[in-house]
């Protein structure tokens, strides 16, 4: 553990002793982690201490990424642990570069009613991605009724929830949790388990505190990654690419549609993921225009497409199949078929306003 993580760590927990709270939890369990069967509990690795108050362990990185997925508008909390003395290594392109024994963790969490977020939040899964020696593993863990612990899932549930909304009505979710298949389906690239999230483009903002950073917020969240010693080979901030912010309405239409679909996307639609054979990429960097959908024909015409017969015809949403796609909550019709059960209006609307500001030609995207 670096320097500046241990006097980050000490400061918070001198701040706790002072308010009489308890001592510094045990620490996260690498064996566990590294474990061939995973732990029945959440509890067993230390990532969070049991009991009715719950919390993260202060040796968790807390993070943000720039564009999030959509998960039927759940709030998420996400953190990495690194064991000690090891460090991610920047890459400019695809996930960061994870020591063995690192976790990422990503907490499911609902307020009482939406009118409200950030209050009163019901934690509902955690998921866990565990760099082992050979490879990514992918464990999902449920929280149950009093919000204690969290017990393991490998073969995934339903869950129907009701969260409030605007004048006192409830918006009914029916949550999936997934199961060990859906997990890989969606993680997969290239026949291997591989994160999503954590890539440069999408951590080059703004840093999320918490104890382990000090409470800091205003940094650059790579920048402050690498100062703390927990990320090295990074470049000046100036060569490090951004995704957009989805719904930040001070940048471009297209950059945030198309950073949108990228992350909603583009983990199955891409040359090397699940949907490799649609030949729809919607990856960030990709610039075929055929590829990115404008003009392209299904390979497998279905009831998917609509009875529309390409994926985006420039400047008329309603004629495209990935608006259509988008637009739906049909099993076998919706997209991403995995992760939601409502539409995500918000993200609709902006790829609709997306292809209805496209023209044909070199440029379109």
């Amino acid at each position: 553990m670096s320097s500046g993580r241990l006097r980050a760590l000490g400061l918070a927990l001198a701040g706790l002793t002072a308010l009489g709270a308890a001592p510094k939890p045990a620490p996260i369990s690498l064996q566990a982690l590294l474990a061939a069967t995973p732990p029945a509990h959440l509890s067993d690795y230390g990532i969070y201490t049991a009991g009715a108050n719950a919390s993260p362990s202060p040796d968790l990185i807390p993070y943000q990424l720039n564009t999030p997925l959509f998960t039927d508008y759940a709030e998420k909390q996400r953190y990495i642990y690194l064991p000690p003395g090891t460090a991610m290594a920047y890459r400019a392109t695809g996930v960061l570069e994870f020591p063995v024994g690192a976790a990422l963790i990503k907490t499911f969490a609902y307020p009482a009613s939406f009118t409200r977020p950030g209050q009163a939040l019901r934690r509902i899964e955690t998921r866990l991605l565990i760099r082992h020696a050979d490879g990514w593993v992918a464990n999902t863990y449920v929280w149950n009724a009093d919000g204690t612990d969290a017990d393991l899932k490998r073969a995934g549930l339903g869950l129907e929830l009701s969260v409030g909304s605007d004048g006192g009505r409830s918006v009914a979710i029916a949550y999936r949790v997934p199961n060990v298949n859906q997990c890989k389906q969606c993680h997969a690239r290239d026949g291997e388990v591989t994160p999503i999230g954590p890539k440069a483009r999408n951590l080059n903002g703004p840093a999320v505190g918490g104890p382990s950073l000090g409470g800091r917020e205003a940094e650059n969240q790579l920048s402050l990654w690498s100062q703390s010693g927990w990320l090295t080979g990074t470049p000046a901030r100036r060569d490090v690419p951004r995704l957009p912010k989805w719904d930040d309405p001070r940048e471009a239409i297209g950059p945030r549609a198309r950073a949108y679909l990228d992350v909603n996307c583009a983990h199955c639609h891409n040359r090397l993921g699940f949907a490799s054979n649609s030949g729809l990429f919607l990856t960030y960097e990709e610039d075929n225009l055929a590829a990115l959908g404008v003009g392209k024909r299904p390979i497998a015409a279905g009831r998917g497409s609509g009875g529309l017969e390409v994926a985006i015809a420039p400047g008329d949403p309603d004629h495209s199949i990935l608006a259509y796609r988008v637009a739906s909550t049909e099993p076998g019709v919706m997209m991403p078929q995995l992760g939601r059960s409502l539409v995500h209006r918000e993200g609709l609307e902006l790829v609709r306003a997306y292809i209805a500001g496209l023209k044909s030609g070199p440029k379109s995207p």
